[in-house]
């Protein structure tokens, strides 16, 4: 495999240089390299570009998430069929891609358009005239669990509309942020990591944007959980309030109702209406969603038990069973598979 000095010739621009992971002219090269850091694929200089053929990888990993610039010289056909463990938002720098996938063909351009995979939906690319992109990738098992966690449903499957558009207000925020990301992951260089706590709220901040900021399968459940769907009568929005501030402690729904300003009944009736769920229920998904968050962010020492106490929870068996029913695992397999 070629050193990364000829190829940066080819691109001088490139983005997070000291985390070079593939730097070669070889078709085959490329595609085991690559295939191995994403996923496995076919990758087809188009003949006419063939002698311009390079590809550059460079890659800044954090927990759960890494960020990318993938560089091809020429015009090159991928196929990786679906991505199956991960979404991939690509953004382009310079030239452009094609992007086809089961129900939608889209272009993307650097400034107009990008494009966000995800992992259950095949796909096929086309990146033309010496594309590059920064490519964010996340862990598909922790955008689902934030997805659940926001939604008020057990884990599942989340596809997005595949097109983002650069000039909308959510399209600008994840651009920004994937920048910011960027330039971050440079500043500190390979050598001096990103703090877990750091990492986590970069983390979150990222998930919050991806979920809030292009329509998905999952974005009516998450509207109406957040109470967004519909305009939400005020006593509803102070007990969602309520609820909120004051998670960790017992469900006391006369305390609730008083803060609300109105009555139990009428709480629990428009909680069911407006929200598709119960009072206690809401309560409960609250503090699972919270439990998520710590146990992403938690050192591998720290007591789950200690952490399920914090957050209210007096029933270690049913909040176990609560959690595994959410997010598909443990609480101590997302403890592990953040360590």
């Amino acid at each position: 495999m070629a050193t990364g000095t000829s190829i940066a010739r080819h691109d001088p621009a490139a983005r997070l240089a000291a985390f070079n992971r593939v730097s070669t002219g070889s078709v085959d090269d490329a595609a085991a390299a690559i295939g191995r850091i994403f996923c496995p694929h076919a990758l087809t200089p188009a003949r006419e570009t063939a002698s311009e053929f390079f590809a550059l990888h460079n890659s800044a990993v954090f927990g759960g998430f890494s960020v990318n610039y993938v560089a091809y010289g020429g015009s090159v056909s991928i196929d990786p069929g679906c991505l199956e463990r991960f979404f991939l938002l690509q953004i382009p720098v310079h030239g452009s891609a094609r992007i086809e996938t089961a129900s939608r063909d889209i272009a993307t351009a650097p400034g107009a358009s990008a494009s966000l995979l995800s992992p259950t939906i095949p796909t096929r690319m086309a990146w033309e005239s010496n594309c590059a992109q920064l490519i964010l990738l996340v862990d598909r098992r922790l955008l689902e669990q934030r997805a659940a966690a926001l939604s008020g449903r057990p884990a599942c499957a989340i596809e997005f509309e595949p097109a983002v558009d650069l000039s909308s207000a959510g399209g600008r925020a994840l651009q920004s942020q994937i920048l910011d990301l960027v330039d971050l992951a440079e500043r500190l260089g390979p050598r001096r990591p990103l703090s877990p706590a750091a990492a986590a709220n970069v983390r979150e901040t990222l998930l919050g944007a991806l979920l809030h900021g292009q329509r998905h399968s999952a974005s009516e459940a998450i509207d109406r959980f957040g109470g967004r769907a519909e305009a939400l009568p005020p006593p509803l929005q102070r007990a969602r309030d309520f609820l909120y501030a004051h998670a960790e402690e017992p469900l006391d729904l006369t305390q609730l109702a008083a803060a609300a300003g109105t009555g139990i009944r009428a709480l629990q009736l428009g909680f069911r209406r407006h929200f598709g769920t119960s009072i206690s229920e809401m309560l409960r998904d609250i503090r699972l969603a919270r439990l998520n968050v710590r146990l992403t962010a938690a050192a591998p020492d720290e007591s789950i038990t200690d952490i399920a106490f914090e957050l209210g929870f007096t029933h270690l068996s049913r909040m176990a069973s609560a959690y595994r029913t959410k997010f598909g695992e443990t609480p101590s397999a997302t403890l592990r598979g953040m360590n």
